[in-house]
């Protein structure tokens, strides 16, 4: 699951996730996009307010998560 999609599952918007954890909501949105190079105490305090394990966030860019998924599609069909 990417950052964008766990927010949004646990029922924030961008700003009020990025107040939760101290950090500006264009900072949040960058990471949201390519989560590749966050600082993982900032991954850990994302998962807690999320309430969903590391293991479950896609880590990279949100087009690779994307692309990975229809890949995986195309194969099962």
């Amino acid at each position: 699951m990417s950052l964008r999609a766990a927010r949004i599952n646990a029922g924030f918007t961008l700003k009020e996730a990025s107040r939760e954890v101290g950090i500006h909501h264009e900072t949040l949105a960058k990471y949201e996009k390519d989560s590749g190079n966050i600082p993982i105490n900032l991954l850990n305090e994302l998962s807690i307010l999320y309430q969903i394990q590391l293991d479950y966030i896609f880590l990279g860019k949100r087009y690779d998560l994307i692309r990975t998924i229809r890949n995986k599609s195309k194969i099962a069909t």
